[in-house]
């Protein structure tokens, strides 16, 4: 089971935009592209054929998935995440500070 999957709010730890907090856009891999983190400035030139307008625009990049850390609202922190089974066999992540069950 992933202890980060797409949807969760999460806070940076590292790089940058260490404290913001955003949403998981994407998993890929060991890669997360997180709502309004690590947003890069790309030079575009100009394609007469596609009809794209040149300039410099704004997106977001992916960051690793070792600078993040899922934001616990009850302790308003970062918190490190566990996985546990429960007595029906279906498994649930947990804050590791406070025991509170992520998703049930």
């Amino acid at each position: 089971m992933e202890r980060i999957k797409k949807g969760d709010e999460i806070i940076v730890i590292s790089g940058r935009d260490k404290g913001r907090r955003g949403t998981i856009l994407s998993v890929q891999d060991d890669r997360l592209l997180v709502e309004g983190i690590n947003i890069v400035k790309k030079h575009q030139k100009a394609n007469p054929n596609s009809g794209a307008a040149g300039g410099i625009l704004e997106q977001e990049r992916s960051i690793d998935r070792s600078n993040v850390m899922i934001y616990n609202p009850i302790t308003e922190k970062g918190d490190r995440v566990g996985v546990r089974t429960l007595e029906d066999g279906k498994k649930v992540r947990f804050f590791k500070s406070n025991n509170e069950v992520i998703d049930v």
